[in-house]
């Protein structure tokens, strides 16, 4: 796709907003960008990256945008009184949304897979950018986490992968309803389960989102997609499922404390051995579904599956960051109901205490999800595990108060199990590390707060002291 004009990003150290600026840089588009974490000095090794990328820095004061000629792009939480926003209306700039411009960039690509669901989506899509990778197609991938597999020294965010196959990966996101925005040649749906949106809502999207795609990888184990399952044409559907009646069927599974085996069974072929180097059941799925996408993209499935077998991860999804006095430290993206539950999962396969803060990624997605955050962790806290939930992140703008962590908390202690409201961050993390003990696992949990990965580390050179 050819870029004419400049792109000035507002907010570019979003986790959405930086994988699709260095796509467009690495296309050889003219791209800067302000943020309001470079402003405050957070997260400094992320920006100078982002310098060394080529992409032009400026404080969030407007200064960055000298012409009418640049394309505005912003994300959702950009105010409209940011002083960047209100400078290109004096000017008036043309204006994207992040959703619009990789829509724009998904749809021109001559074959764009797209990884819906509530959750799972950036592992899938990892799974399918680096099976893609490993078999010589050089497919561009838009994430909105690092993948391992290309992290080098000189990419410690790799986010995003430029390659100059036809393939265009990404993840599509539900939640502000921009999902509508993409035709998918390929189309994955994960699962359908309650976080931003009301049921009703979710299913409408992405039943519409797979009736637009040219062929369909759905997830038969969960209730809502086996629903959208039956209204697509059986030859634009390919499904996947755990131990049940599917196209691509995983049976006999193994965990492994930071793994999973399993083998993968096809009606009328014979199963495939494969082992994961990512942990839990969910990631049995997910694979399930990156190597359907691959399947459904052209790729034999055999390939497909020997491929994934070296997909090492994604940063901040059940990564363990290190183990000191024999207590493991495990930072994690678990932020609603089903990540949660699945990583909690994962890790009661084994002995040991767990020590859980999670940090809840905004008072809004609190208020949405209370009762199911709530019983999800009645069921799957452990009676000695601890919780531990300090307040949501917040990096300013206006926002409605009427669920706190201290609710959640609450209603979670009501139930028996041990929940603590911390209200400071630090001091919620001090708490654990000072009651943790051999055996236990401590887990970071939450979204939208690169800073958590830093927590993690800090917490555990402090057992290590």
């Amino acid at each position: 796709m050819e870029h004419r004009k400049p792109y000035f990003f507002v907010g570019i150290g979003g986790s959405g907003m930086m994988p699709l600026a260095m796509i467009l840089a690495g296309q050889g588009a003219r791209v800067a960008g302000s943020d309001r974490s470079l402003d405050q000095a957070r997260l400094p090794a992320k920006f100078d990256f982002l310098a060394r990328s080529g992409i032009g820095l400026f404080p969030q004061d407007g200064s960055g945008i000298g012409s009418a000629e640049q394309i505005v792009v912003a994300s959702a939480a950009i105010e409209e009184t940011v002083p960047d926003a209100r400078r290109a209306a004096e000017l008036g700039n043309a204006r994207m949304t992040r959703a619009e411009l990789n829509a724009r960039l998904f749809n021109a690509a001559p074959l764009s897979i797209g990884v819906a669901g509530t959750s799972g989506k950036s592992t899938v899509t990892g799974m399918i950018g680096w099976i893609l990778h490993a078999l010589g197609r050089d497919p561009t991938v838009m994430n909105g986490a690092v993948m391992k597999n290309f992290v080098t020294p000189d990419a410690p965010f790799a986010s995003a992968l430029v390659g100059a196959g036809q393939a265009y990966v990404s993840e599509v996101d539900e939640s502000d309803g921009s999902i509508a925005l993409y035709r998918p040649g390929v189309a994955v749906l994960n699962n359908v389960s309650l976080d931003h949106l009301p049921m009703d809502k979710l299913i409408e999207l992405f039943g519409a989102f797979i009736a637009r795609a040219g062929k369909a990888v759905i997830n038969l184990d969960n209730g809502e997609g086996a629903l959208l399952a039956a209204t697509m044409p059986r030859e634009r559907l390919r499904t996947f499922a755990i131990g049940a009646p599917a196209d691509l069927t995983a049976i006999n599974l193994r965990e492994q404390r930071y793994g999973i085996a399993f083998e993968l069974a096809r009606e009328g072929e014979a199963s495939i051995p494969v082992t994961l180097q990512v942990p839990g059941r969910h990631n049995v799925s997910n694979a399930l579904a990156a190597i359907g996408a691959a399947a459904a993209a052209g790729i034999a499935v055999e390939e497909a599956a020997q491929a994934i077998q070296g997909f090492q991860g994604l940063k901040r999804r059940f990564e363990l960051v290190g183990e000191a006095g024999g207590i493991a430290v495990i930072d994690d993206f678990g932020h609603n109901p089903d990540k949660i539950a699945a990583t909690l999962d994962t890790l009661h396969a084994f002995e040991g205490r767990l020590l859980l803060l999670f940090q809840p990624h905004g008072y809004g997605p609190l208020k949405v999800m209370r009762a199911e955050l709530v019983a999800m962790f009645a069921e799957k806290l452990g009676g000695e595990d601890v919780l531990v939930l300090p307040d949501p992140v917040y990096q300013g703008g206006t926002t409605s108060r009427e669920v706190t962590s201290a609710d959640i908390v609450a209603d979670i202690a009501a139930t028996g199990r041990n929940a603590l409201y911390i209200p400071d961050r630090a001091a919620a993390a001090a708490h654990l590390v000072a009651n943790a003990r051999p055996g236990d696992r401590i887990v970071v949990m939450g979204a939208r707060d690169d800073t958590l990965s830093h927590l993690a580390a800090e917490m555990l050179a402090r057992l290590a002291d």
